[in-house]
């Protein structure tokens, strides 16, 4: 069982869902250094400081980021490769869209906890039934000991529904994730599917494979069955990277 609301991308905003890297096309800058800038830290391609596509200066919570966002700049050869700089293009999301959105993108993250996957169940085959229950009961128990926040647990389809004041708590436990960190755990939500996954990598309950391989419960056991389709599992290897890097990204955060 999937959960029931789509993944949805960050709030829109025309000119920042696309396009999260300056529009550099070639690589003209020698040198890419870090420095200290407002309450944090900038990166500088041959002394100018980089910019959003907002054009709000690049400055980061943390030296370890903006290292990492230099490394990137500087491993460009020839035409930039925004896909290859993960680190600029969450940071550019933090500063453009969650900072000024705060508040929409909380509820939309929040959204998750009221149709969580891990509160979904098989009734059927026993086999799955039981794996379900091993990793994902203990989820259902870190929420309601770590936020006071226990969520019913379901088989089926139909919508459950979760307790108001459950829902209530695990808004304020998004909430209370600064903007960049709020950034990563968008992506550690909507590619697990689960906020209780999302939440559980963002404090290192779980590490990334364990918080990974709990979102991916039911498709582990359907490929056991019936064997691997390399298209979906292509696919869930660019996920499982996206879904990895988000972590580490809250990693980087720290000083």
């Amino acid at each position: 069982m999937r959960r029931l609301i789509p993944s949805k991308p960050f709030v829109e905003n025309k000119g920042f869902v696309v396009r999260m890297i300056p529009s550099y096309k070639k690589r003209f800058w020698k040198s890419a250094d870090v420095r200290p800038s407002g309450q944090g830290f900038g990166v500088f391609l041959d002394n100018r400081q980089l910019t959003t596509p907002a054009k709000a200066l690049l400055e980061v919570p943390s030296e370890r980021l903006a290292a990492e966002i230099a490394e990137e700049w500087l491993a460009q050869t020839g035409d930039v490769k925004p896909q290859t700089m993960p680190a600029m293009r969450m940071a550019n999301s933090a500063i453009d869209l969650v900072t000024v959105q705060f508040d929409a993108v909380v509820d939309m993250v929040s959204e998750y906890g009221g149709s969580d996957l891990v509160c979904y169940r098989a009734d059927t085959p026993d086999g799955l039934v039981a794996r379900q229950a091993s990793v994902w009961d203990p989820l259902v128990d870190w929420s309601a000991a770590e936020f006071s926040a226990p969520l019913n647990v379901t088989t089926g389809i139909l919508p459950v529904p979760q307790p108001d004041r459950s829902l209530t708590r695990l808004r304020k436990a998004v909430a209370d994730h600064q903007p960049f960190r709020l950034a990563a755990l968008h992506d550690l939500v909507t590619l697990s599917g689960s906020l209780l996954i999302g939440l559980a990598a963002s404090a290192n309950h779980l590490d990334p494979e364990q918080a990974w391989n709990a979102s991916r419960v039911d498709e582990h056991w359907q490929a056991e069955v019936w064997g691997t389709d390399e298209e979906a599992q292509a696919t869930a290897l660019i996920k499982e990277s996206q879904f990895k890097f988000a972590h580490r990204f809250i990693d980087l955060l720290r000083s």
